[in-house]
This record gives structure tokens, sequence and C-alpha cells, in this order.
């Protein structure tokens, strides 16, 4: 009579070990998902970071050089380079002049921890004719391709922008 018992219950221990290693498995790559998805948020917020901060640099810079006692930007177009981070920064782009406003470009490269974030920076100055200046500092900060004195994104660079007008 026990031989039946027996005979009846078998493969349930097999079941059993089945079931348990399929829950394990579950909360295993469920885990796994998670720290994933830290590690990815992680890396994005650092590059995030990098490209805001290039951005700023750019912004204070053209600042620093408007706000000085002599402005490097001039509404005629006759601007000397900015001086940032200790050297002077030549124009990217011809300025463009008429007789109310005039745009300045320059770059300001290898920037960041690892010196491969960049920033490209606009100053357009516009008489209002009222007597009054308009000066507009656009600054596009990049987490990489600013290597070798140049500032290339990439195709999967991270964009900042910040914008002051007074």
């Amino acid at each position: 009579m026990k031989t039946k018992k027996i005979k009846k219950n078998r493969g349930f221990v097999l079941l059993f070990a089945v079931m348990l290693s399929s829950i394990i498995l579950a909360i295993a790559l469920g885990v796994e998902n998670i720290a994933l998805k830290e590690i990815n948020f992680g890396t994005s917020a650092r590059e995030t970071n990098n490209a805001f901060f290039a951005a700023d640099t750019g912004a204070e810079c053209a600042l620093f050089n408007d706000k000085s006692n002599t402005s490097v930007f001039a509404l005629d177009g006759t601007g000397t380079f900015p001086s940032c981070l200790g050297s002077q920064i030549p124009f990217s782009s011809p300025v463009v002049t008429d007789t109310s406003s005039a745009t300045y470009y320059f770059i300001i490269p290898e920037l960041g921890s690892a010196s491969i974030s960049c920033a490209n920076v606009s100053v357009k100055k516009e008489d209002n004719l009222d007597g009054t200046i308009t000066t507009t500092v656009t600054s596009k900060g990049y987490n990489n391709g600013g290597g070798q004195g140049s500032c290339i994104p990439t195709s999967n660079s991270v964009e900042r922008e910040l914008q002051v007008i007074y």
C-alpha cells in the first residue's frame, strides 16, 4: 500500500524546483533591469552636466568680456578678441555688421574634466535707436566634440543652450 502512495507523489519535487527556479530568475532579471536603468540614468546626468557647464562657461566668458570697462563686442564691428580661461579666443566666423547691429561668434574648446566639452557662443548687439543697446548672448554647450581647438559636436552629443538678454 505504501508503494502506491509514493507513485502518486512522484514528480512533485521536480515541479517545485522548476517553479522556485522560475521565481528566482524573474526576481534576478527585475533587479538587473533596474540596475541597468540606474547606470544609464547616471551616465545621462553626467553628460547633461558637462553640456550645461560648457554652455555656462561660454555665457560667463561673453558676459565678463562685455561688462568689463572696455567691451570687446563693439557695435560697429571693431571689437577685439575676448579673453577667457587665460587666453585670447579668436572669432570663429566673420562679424556680421550693419549700421545698427553686430554679431560676434566664437568657440571655447576643450572644456570639462575630459577636455572634450565645448561651447559655441554668439553675442549680438543691437542699437534700439532710442539710445539703448540690447545685447543677446547665446551659448550652446556640448558634452563632446571640443577636442583639438574645435567645437564639432558628434551625432550623439548632448546640447544645452543658455541665452542672456540685457
